[in-house]
């Protein structure tokens, strides 16, 4: 899929691109981040099509009818609903899902619940859709093989096995990084775009007639001719669109000039003259209907093709990888996951992260698809569904932003919504149909997904107010100290809490326990903004308490990661002096307890407590040196 927000699909080389590189040169980076997904659809959308259609894809109607709706959905659904509109909806400059709805809570002014959900729900359908799109896109390439010349050997048998070594070696080479290859990622996919769009022009000769095509007349008639059939052949069509909330989703790395400008003058012109060669060739050539993009190619060139289709799907997968490690990373800093091993592949390219846990997940949920659908129609039939919900949440999302944050009259905001929301809810309607041949997957992954983010959220959320209410108010703690004063131990102490107005669980189990004060105490809180990045000098605030306590506040980006002892370093700027090394980071621990009669349900708080427990340590996710840290531990019920 791609993604999305998307991440999602925040792709590979992309956060390398610095505002100093040439516009045409984040245009053509673009190409290989953005569009990989989208420019992959030829292998199979027109295929799947046709072979739907009442007359198996042999009558002239059928054929100008599935040319005309994929034409005809690129524009409404790529160009003018992404590229025109939904692109100025940006979060300073970040796009996808998770970045809308953060712009959505910040258009609001108050936290809310159903525009909290829409992110869960969009968040989770880009992980379902992520498992298929490797899948789906490797192996229609490596579908090549079948039909290739080899000394009159079939090579059908071998297609499984090669797209799982193809992609079992993508997935092991994640922890090394991209960085090095990803620079040759654009001008590979630029090459794949300008070869889809030479096939096309080599066959539309085969019968001119298809340009009749562009006119949509011929979708709405072939859609009335097949009756209900038509419906369902809209699913087949939006397999053309896959991928298009990449454009929004990679918006900030790349910018939105070089994005529209690379989708307007090379990838849109590519991809609809090579679909009008695929229905001009079946025209001419009935008999190609059954595999239309590999018919197209000369016997001369079909290694060369299947060599580079190959690679093109390769580097689509890569772009969904690399997309669903940046929406994980959003979704921690969101506080929508518990803290997970995120680590940088690269010192210089901020985006380069691998996350092993999303990987593993990625890899074997990839391999169970692949030896259980063992070709690219029946994948194509779980392929869809994801993606028109992720497309429905954005639009939804857009209403908010268009009515709360650009203060457009309801009429216009609803009337921009139901457009586009009319849309998504007939390709939705049609993908739904595909529910018993698979669709039911991405649904099921989705629909676990967003029960362990609520689970988790809401567990946090009840162990916060546990805490607060167990807990003492910090300025009364600090007059009970005057009046009783410890033991003074010499150096700083830094306790983490999440609520820096009350006591931190640690500080307390300290003053119980080794009934001892530093002579400087700090505490601690990390938050993180709704924007996708924290400038430096907004990233500290100091809050002197009284001479025994001050209060720091650290605000990260849910795009950033989180490195306390380098942002501690500009609290020397503000006046705020330690040395690291004499420095004692005390952080609590919590033991969870689950109980029926608090918060959540039992099998819930079963969950929340296996989350917690496999959480990263924070230590290593707060980048802090583990000789200077002290665990003190507390039970909980939750």
């Amino acid at each position: 899929m791609a993604d999305q927000a998307g991440a999602a699909a925040d792709a590979t080389d992309e956060t390398a691109h610095s505002p100093k590189e040439g516009f045409w040169a984040l245009a053509l980076g673009s190409v290989g981040v953005v569009f990989g997904d989208i420019g992959t659809s030829p292998l199979y959308a027109m295929r799947e099509a046709l072979a739907h259609s009442r007359s198996g894809g042999t009558s002239e109607l059928a054929v100008l009818g599935v040319v005309s709706l994929v034409i005809w959905a690129l524009i409404l659904i790529v160009t003018i609903k992404y590229v025109v509109f939904l692109m100025r909806a940006d979060n300073k400059g970040e796009g996808g899902t998770l970045a809308l709805m953060a712009l959505a809570q910040r258009a609001l002014g108050q936290r809310s619940t159903i525009v909290f959900f829409l992110g869960v729900f969009g968040a989770a359908l880009f992980y379902g859709d992520g498992i298929i799109t490797p899948a789906v896109s490797v192996l229609s390439a490596i579908e090549g093989l079948k039909d290739a010349p080899v000394l009159g050997r079939s090579l059908a048998p071998f297609v499984v096995p090669i797209s799982a070594g193809i992609l079992v070696g993508l997935f092991m080479v994640q922890s090394r990084g991209t960085a090095r290859v990803a620079r040759y990622f654009g001008p590979i996919t630029a090459i794949w775009f300008l070869t889809l769009a030479g096939l096309g022009l080599l066959h539309i000769a085969d019968d001119l007639s298809i340009f009749r095509a562009l006119s949509p007349t011929y979708g709405v008639l072939f859609l009335i001719d097949n009756g209900f059939l038509g419906f369902v052949i809209l699913g087949s069509v939006f397999l053309a669109v896959t991928g298009a909330e990449a454009l929004y989703a990679d918006m900030g790395h790349f910018g939105k000039g070089p994005i529209r400008s690379a989708w307007l003058v090379l990838v849109l012109p590519s991809l609809m003259l090579n679909y009008l060669g695929q229905g001009a060739l079946v025209l001419a050539h009935p008999d190609a209907r059954h595999n239309p993009f590999f018919d197209m190619i000369p016997e001369a060139a079909y290694w060369p093709v299947l060599l580079l289709a190959t690679t093109a799907t390769v580097i689509a997968s890569q772009a969904v990888i690399t997309g669903a490690f940046s929406m994980t990373q959003q979704a921690v800093q969101l506080g929508l996951f518990p803290r997970i091993d995120i680590r940088r592949t690269s010192e210089t390219q901020a985006g380069q992260i691998f996350v092993p846990r999303v990987n593993t997940f990625l890899m074997v949920g990839v391999l169970v698809l692949l030896f259980t659908f063992r070709n690219s129609s029946n994948l194509a039939a779980a392929y869809g569904i994801a993606v028109t919900g992720a497309m429905f949440i954005d639009t939804l999302l857009f209403y908010v932003i268009v009515r709360h944050m650009w203060k457009r009259p309801v009429w216009q905001a609803a009337l921009a919504a139901a457009g586009f929301g009319v849309l998504d809810l007939v390709f939705i309607s049609s993908n739904l149909l595909k529910i018993p041949q698979g669709a039911w997957l991405p649904l099921v992954l989705g629909a676990g997904l967003v029960i362990v983010m609520w689970t988790w959220t809401r567990g946090a959320q009840i162990l916060a107010e546990k805490t607060r209410r167990d807990s003492v108010p910090l300025l009364e703690l600090s007059e009970i100290l005057k009046a009783r004063a410890p033991h003074r131990a010499p150096g700083t102490a830094i306790f983490l809490t999440s609520d820096p107005d009350v006591a931190p669980v640690a500080l307390m189990h300290n003053l119980k326990h080794n009934k001892v004060l530093h002579e400087k105490n700090v505490i601690l809180t990390v938050r993180t903004a709704e924007t996708p990045r924290v400038k430096e000098e907004d990233r500290i605030k100091i809050e002197p308490v009284n001479d025994d306590f001050k209060k720091v506040s650290i605000t990260y980006g849910f795009m950033e990661s989180p490195n306390i002892p380098k942002a501690l370093g500009l609290c020397r700027k503000l006046g705020l002096k330690f040395d690291i090394m004499a420095t004692s980071f005390f952080l609590g621990r919590r033991s969870v307890v689950p109980s029926a009669q608090s918060g959540m349900p039992l099998w819930q708080d079963r969950i929340f407590i296996y989350l917690m427990k496999n959480a990263a340590n924070p230590t290593d996710f707060y980048k802090i040196p583990p000789g200077r840290v002290v665990e003190m531990g507390a039970q909980v019920t939750v």
